[in-house]
């Protein structure tokens, strides 16, 4: 009798200029994008580690990018604006995986990247359909649970250069 196995299941405990706001579910496709998959999942589960071998990843990082009616973006907990980037295969950057899977509904979770070959920790989370992205950015995910919160951050003020007003963290992050 053959295993199934399932995708991992990883979440984000929100907040919004210190007050919670929810938890975001998010579903990996460790099935189409693996190595995709798993850089992420360790960098929600703190498994990924440092030269001072202390855990890395998205707990206390900020959501440096919002624009409605198209993304929500975060994953730099480098620098916190949108300039660093790291993975889990001992490089700063790692090859698109393969661009299977589209952009063609609200929810979905692909990387943020400088160009083709270019993926790091920094990710997005779309608030629409964005097919102009398909062939460019790697979808590894989709929320199961939470939207209304990824729409609570889309709505929340930003400047002229998109970033939040009030910060928007993930306070608490993790597998199920």
């Amino acid at each position: 009798m053959a295993v199934e196995t399932q995708n991992p299941i990883v979440f984000f405990d929100m907040e919004l200029g210190g007050e919670p706001l929810g938890r975001i579910k998010m579903e990996l496709f460790n099935n189409v994008v693996p190595k995709t998959a798993e850089n992420f999942r360790q960098f929600c589960t703190g498994e990924a580690k440092n030269a001072h071998n202390r855990p890395i990843g998205y707990k206390a990082c900020r959501f440096h990018r919002v624009i409605p009616q198209f993304m929500i973006q975060g994953g730099d907990f480098l620098n916190g604006d949108g300039t660093g980037s790291i993975c889990i295969y001992n490089s700063p950057k790692f090859n698109d995986e393969n661009f299977n899977l589209k952009h063609n509904e609200p929810g979905l979770l692909s990387m943020a990247n400088s160009g083709p070959n270019t993926n790091g920790s920094q990710f997005f989370i779309t608030t629409v359909a964005t097919p102009f992205l398909d062939n460019k950015h790697v979808v590894f995910g989709k929320v199961v649970e939470g939207m209304d919160v990824v729409q609570k951050v889309e709505r929340t003020r930003v400047n002229k250069n998109d970033r939040p007003l009030n910060d928007v963290l993930v306070a608490q992050c993790g597998e199920m």
